[in-house]
């Protein structure tokens, strides 16, 4: 009898945790100090930053495993035909899950792609992050198969145009993938952008313009609206 009631009070217990972790504390969106404007390109998502490249769009960006690489237009979906720089961002269930715009702009356009197949699971990405283990890509093919949504922003850049995307790419579990902006709207950067529910991934995509210097390395943690990528 008290096995049972020790059992049934861990069970109540879990059941408490995970319905206050899916339904409360996940959804927390805390005040986020966002730089002055002009400190140069921030991070729409929480989370572990997993690659960076610059790289022409059809050159091959990471080796996920043994006969699948991944280049720019297979992580966007998009045909890209100018050198471009790349930052991926994992969330892990953990992390804040709101995202935020990078730069000042308009927003272009708004792309929604289903899978390729079906949603995969990030867990191998996540355990890499967890472990410190580089490559942190390695066999992770979410980064081109899973549903994603691609925005693209046009805002500036130390006072000259600049076009940049946001990748939010979709995790088994995930619910949904939103963007609370319509095609034509202007935000100011660090502003609320949208969201994916539970584990997911964000990469940002910027065309490369003189002056920039990437301020982060796979491995580094980043904050939505706060850490400087791009100054």
């Amino acid at each position: 009898m008290i096995l049972i009631i020790i059992v049934s009070a861990f069970a109540v217990l879990f059941a408490s945790l995970y319905l206050f972790w899916r339904h409360v504390w996940f959804f927390r969106n805390p005040h986020r100090i966002i730089p002055p404007e002009g400190s140069g390109i921030l991070s729409p998502a929480d989370g572990t930053v997993v690659y960076v490249r610059q790289m022409m769009p059809r050159e091959s960006v990471i080796n996920i495993k043994r006969g699948m690489e991944a280049t720019l237009n297979d992580i966007t979906r998009e045909d890209f035909n100018r050198p471009k720089i790349l930052i991926g961002i994992f969330m892990s269930p953990f992390n804040v899950h709101y995202n935020r715009m990078p730069v000042s702009g308009k927003i272009s356009f708004i792309h929604h792609h289903p899978a390729l197949t079906h949603n995969l699971c990030m867990f191998s990405m996540h355990l890499r992050t967890i472990l410190k283990r580089a490559p942190f890509y390695r066999n992770s093919p979410h980064i081109v198969v899973n549903e994603r949504t691609v925005t693209k922003i046009e805002g500036e850049y130390r006072g000259r145009q600049l076009s940049c995307y946001v990748v939010q790419i979709a995790a088994r579990s995930v619910d949904g993938i939103d963007v609370f902006l319509d095609e034509g709207a202007g935000a100011r950067a660090g502003e609320l952008f949208g969201m994916i529910r539970i584990g997911s991934q964000v990469d940002l995509v910027v065309t490369p313009l003189e002056g920039m210097n990437i301020k982060v390395c796979p491995g580094q943690r980043v904050k939505a609206g706060q850490t400087v990528l791009i100054e």
